[in-house]
């Protein structure tokens, strides 16, 4: 019998024909694809989805922080469970954090509306520069040529510190909603700068005064049904890039966090949020995902504290308060911008960004 030699797979030409379209996944969605294409399939033993089961048992922490500005006791019960959280699982959510959930609720509807408005309008924020001239960043996958396999998301990136952009600057079908939840994030950040301060033991501005909070950049991530769940992944496994994040998912679900090398599910509660960081390890830095679904879109926004973009030759590093003989630096000092350069050029492959920079 003779064998007939497939075509050979050009990846490369076909994330090409992917990314010159300019709508993204959403536009595969839209045109009716019935599988999904070989750009996104992950090879079978690296398979996100169903690589193992998620713990049911396992509950990320959350974390009421009403009445922590009027009550000591409170706000030292609260330091406390920040402290746990951080160190057993890098990640908690939040409630009663002062934003209303109307504003949390219009945030979703804004990403919903960028990403389903007319692809001619839509296009016209579409880029692969990432320099930072751009304010306004939308593609499909920011690792698209590096990135081992393509995500089914598509997203928008947006700076909006330190220097707040313009209402003109931002995509109309979202700018005032963007403009008022970066404002209300910024706040709550300051506070969970405090508490993870306190947590550290340290004074409660010590985080803000190294500039932790100096800058902000807003993600609205859209992630349309999928025909073939098992065969792709959301997002990756990865740690975040940034000092710390909070994140606003919608109630589809999807987020994944490894604890204790188990995958558990982050389910959405409304009106929390989710916060994650990055320390010398005292506080983890946890691997996260997020599946793909036949439900959808699943949409979230990321707001991500980091000086990414700012000017500055600054030198983040451990804290030296907190190193000893027995906790020594794990990990050198570094610029944003070369941290970030690093993340940015190794794309979501599994690997944690951190380990580049460690001693």
């Amino acid at each position: 019998m003779v064998q007939v030699s497939q075509p050979e797979y050009d990846r490369k030409a076909e994330l090409t024909a992917f990314d010159q379209t300019k709508t993204g996944v959403k536009g595969l969605v839209d045109a009716g694809i019935t599988e999904v294409p070989r750009i996104f399939i992950q090879p079978s033993p690296e398979n996100d989805n169903f690589d193992q089961p998620s713990r049911s048992d396992l509950i990320l922490p959350t974390i009421d922080l009403e009445g922590i500005n009027e009550d000591p006791i409170r706000r030292k019960e609260v330091i406390e469970k920040v402290k746990d959280a951080s160190e057993k699982w890098g990640f908690f959510q939040l409630v009663n954090h002062g934003i209303p959930i109307s504003v949390l609720e219009e945030m979703i509807k804004g990403v919903m509306r960028f990403h389903e408005q007319d692809n001619e309008v839509k296009k016209e924020w579409y880029t692969r520069d990432v320099s930072g001239k751009r304010r306004v960043v939308y593609n499909s996958n920011f690792d698209l040529y590096v990135a081992p396999v393509t995500n089914w998301r598509d997203s928008f990136y947006c700076t909006v510190a330190p220097n707040p952009p313009q209402s003109q600057d931002l995509p109309p079908s979202c700018s005032d909603i963007l403009l008022e939840y970066s404002r209300q994030v910024m706040k709550l950040g300051g506070c969970v700068l405090e508490l993870m301060s306190e947590a550290l033991g340290l004074n409660p501005n010590h985080l803000m005064d190294m500039g932790c909070a100096e800058g902000l950049a807003v993600l609205g991530h859209y992630y349309p049904s999928c025909p073939q769940p098992e065969l792709t992944i959301g997002t990756p496994t990865h740690s975040d890039n940034d000092f710390f994040t909070i994140l606003l998912q919608d109630q589809i679900g999807g987020l994944q966090v490894s604890y204790q090398n188990q995958w558990t599910d982050v389910p959405p509660i409304p009106g929390a949020l989710v916060v994650n960081l990055i320390t010398n390890d005292r506080f983890l830095s946890s691997q996260h995902k997020v599946l793909a679904n036949k439900v959808g879109p699943r949409v979230s926004v990321a707001s991500f504290f980091t000086t990414g973009y700012i000017q500055t030759s600054k030198v983040f590093e451990p804290i030296k308060q907190l190193l000893s003989k027995a906790n020594p630096a794990k990990y050198r000092g570094t610029t944003v911008k070369e941290y970030l350069d690093h993340y940015m050029d190794k794309g979501l492959d599994g690997t944690s960004a951190l380990l580049h920079f460690q001693i």
